[in-house]
């Protein structure tokens, strides 16, 4: 095809089997998946974002269920975002926390948090079993531009206690909130609304577009806060457009 080709000409997509939903178990999903062996998927993993796709572990995913189109993907624009009166609480009450952007390499210290996460998160859920293996194939995957945001308590000497660590991928001009897992036992903290704050900051330093933020579903609770963070677009299938709920 000469110099008209593009790098997603020829990509191929696969369609999964039925499986239980992750959001509502009650119901049965399917997934649109990249070809996980093609060895081209840091480069269009971009453009799949840019298509409502997402990225768990090695696999780069959209949902497409026969009969359900709950999940809508979401991103801030960054240069547009402005911090509500909440959020601007948020980042008033966790100022003396310290955030730094490290290598996406897992540590005792960061599993024994995700393991406290899930436990009180995601108790009987499936991930609660997770050992470090699946924190590896899940967080840190082998081809992405990967980070962990840290967010610790202040010490005198040495790194702080860990609270927070925001899995995010370095995506073409933005970032991608991959996931967040952080301390249970300190919700006055509101460390999930920080972990987003923190990512915008990083995202603005660097002059980058989006943040994706994967998907929010109407209805559901633990989605229910990513339409906190105005102005956000969606994805309507076509094109992104200003989030209106």
């Amino acid at each position: 095809m000469g110099n008209d080709s593009s790098p997603t000409d020829d990509l191929r997509l696969f369609q999964t089997g039925g499986h239980a939903c992750g959001y509502w178990p009650e119901r049965s999903a399917r997934d649109l998946v990249l070809d996980p062996r093609d060895p081209r998927l840091p480069e269009v993993y971009p453009q799949a974002l840019d298509w409502g796709f997402r990225r768990s572990g090695d696999l780069v995913y959209r949902p497409h269920c026969a009969q359900c189109r709950a999940c809508v993907a979401v991103r801030i624009p960054v240069a547009a975002f402005a911090p509500d009166r909440s959020q601007r609480r948020c980042l008033a009450g966790n100022a003396d926390i310290e955030t730094r952007i490290a290598p996406a390499r897992r540590t005792a210290e960061h599993f024994e948090l995700y393991r406290r996460y899930l436990g009180a998160r995601h108790r009987d859920g499936g991930m609660d079993g997770h050992g470090v293996a699946e924190f590896d194939q899940f967080l840190v995957g082998s081809w992405s531009d990967t980070r962990f945001v840290e967010m610790r308590e202040p010490a005198a000497h040495g790194p702080g206690r860990l609270l927070a660590v925001a899995v995010t991928d370095r995506v073409g001009n933005g970032l991608s909130a991959v996931y967040t897992f952080y301390e249970p036992e300190l919700p006055q903290r509101g460390l999930g609304t920080l972990a987003i704050l923190q990512q915008l900051e990083w995202a603005r330093r660097e002059h980058l577009d989006h943040l994706y933020l994967g998907y929010w579903i109407d209805g559901h609770a633990k989605m229910d806060y990513k339409r906190r963070f105005r102005p956000l677009e969606a994805f309507d299938g076509r094109r992104w457009r200003r989030f209106a709920a």
